[in-house]
């Protein structure tokens, strides 16, 4: 064995990346790639996609460029991977109150507060990555549920089959709700008052759903 393939083995006889530093050998594999995303993550959090960058990251993470280039060859890779990441690690679970109306209002008030701010604000930072790859915020929203499907769906199915709504409403349809939600965190960068999630609910919602069964 030479020196060199010597110095890249841990003192368990573990191959170690060796662009890694020395305080990091430790993490490798699925470890090691959990600490650099969420690295990737604080960094886009705080400077947008003009400030998620490869020098950035690696001194985020303490790691090496190289290390990040050979698992993410662009940055528009690294930034999909990031973001999948993160919506992995903040799903919420989908309410089950037996009510179709009370399941809504409960997935609207989970998805509120800080954690629907910062979307809202990642959304309006990333104006350059959508720019630059000819996508948009759509393509991004899938990329993160990655064919998990959306709450929304799931709530109308289920109370499809307790006989509240209609079966096999339009996606549009389904979705309005959150889409109207998410657009009032757009324009405000803001949590969204209670009373205007009653009022999606309640006074836009039901009624159009009401008209589908009619």
């Amino acid at each position: 064995m030479d020196a060199v393939t010597h110095q890249n083995q841990s003192a368990t006889g573990e191959r170690v990346d060796p662009e890694e530093p020395e305080k990091a050998t430790r993490r490798r594999g699925a470890a090691l790639e959990a600490a650099i995303l969420d690295a990737a993550w604080e960094v886009l959090a705080e400077g947008g996609y003009n400030g998620f960058t490869f020098d950035a990251i690696a001194e985020r993470a303490q790691t090496s460029k190289p290390v990040l280039y050979r698992r993410w060859p662009t940055r528009g890779d690294l930034l999909r991977a990031t973001v999948r990441r993160h919506a992995d690690l903040t799903a919420l679970p989908i309410p089950d109150t037996g009510s179709l109306r009370e399941d809504v209002i409960s997935l609207l008030r989970s998805r509120n507060g800080d954690r629907s701010s910062l979307a809202a604000l990642m959304s309006v930072q990333l104006g350059t990555y959508f720019a630059e790859s000819g996508t948009s915020p759509a393509d991004l929203r899938r990329e993160m549920l990655r064919g998990r499907g959306g709450g929304m769906r799931m709530l109308t199915e289920r109370a499809a089959a307790r006989g509240e709504c209609p079966s096999g409403l339009p996606e549009r349809v389904v979705t309005l709700p959150f889409d109207l939600f998410r657009h009032e965190t757009m324009l405000t960068l803001r949590p969204v008052p209670d009373e205007v999630i009653l009022q999606i609910v309640d006074d836009i919602w039901l009624p159009l759903l009401r008209a589908h069964q009619g």
